[in-house]
């Protein structure tokens, strides 16, 4: 008697069975290994196809490629390292259809490093580093004494000095492109405006303005202290 030998559409579909029913990506897997043996969805593929059901995406058929280079969002990689920092860039690629260098430079410019068969931001710090721009009311004695019960380190900051400060440089720079010959009417037009554009953002982007700020002091150093943009 002949075995039923699955094809790749009934296992998704199996997939797609066991995600409607809250069960994991791990989970599904092992239990289709369990049932099916070498017939099986690999644990990588397992989990792409859970990351594309969380998305809304249940077509079960393989979609026709275009010869365009795939792209895929910060956030997508970001997504894929939070359910699993052990992944390798052969796994992460293979899931987000694109090679291994190009993973690996998204990687780069997220600031993540592999550390012991995981990925990790390039440094993690246990305490909070605050940089502000010493207006005055970030200078009251009532304010510089509740910072200090937080024990927070502040950075040194010379006053009038949007050059090297990250809100000013890069975060208000981009917002005014994106403001450029707009027009509100409402204060709450305004603020729905904003916040939607601060969730458009990406977390590369906010550390993107981070990165590039002890470049910034050296500029500085090196003009002797003189602004530049």
């Amino acid at each position: 008697m002949s075995k039923f030998v699955p094809d790749k559409v009934f296992l998704r579909g199996v997939l797609l069975h066991y995600f409607n029913m809250n069960k994991s990506a791990a989970e599904a897997h092992r239990i289709l290994v369990q049932t099916y043996g070498d017939n099986a969805l690999s644990d990588t593929t397992c989990r792409d196809w859970f990351r594309r059901f969380k998305n809304n995406d249940f077509e079960l058929e393989d979609k026709e490629r275009s010869g365009a280079p795939k792209k895929f969002q910060d956030k997508e990689l970001e997504q894929l390292l939070d359910e699993d920092p052990s992944q390798t860039l052969s796994e992460l690629g293979k899931i987000l259809q694109v090679d291994e260098s190009t993973v690996s430079k998204r990687l780069k410019g997220l600031g993540m490093i592999q550390k012991q068969g995981h990925w990790v931001p390039l440094k993690r710090h246990d305490k909070v580093i605050l940089l502000h721009d010493n207006a005055r009311p970030h200078v009251a004695k009532p304010v510089k004494t509740y910072l200090e019960t937080l024990k927070w380190e502040v950075l040194p900051h010379p006053p009038y000095s949007p050059d090297i400060a990250p809100s000013d440089f890069h975060l208000f720079r981009s917002m005014a492109h994106g403001l450029a010959d707009r027009r509100f009417h409402s204060y709450e037009e305004a603020q729905k405006w904003i916040d939607s554009w601060i969730a458009s953002k990406d977390m590369s982007f906010f550390r993107r303005g981070i990165h590039v700020l002890p470049e910034r002091w050296s500029k500085v150093v090196e003009s002797d202290g003189k602004y530049f943009h």
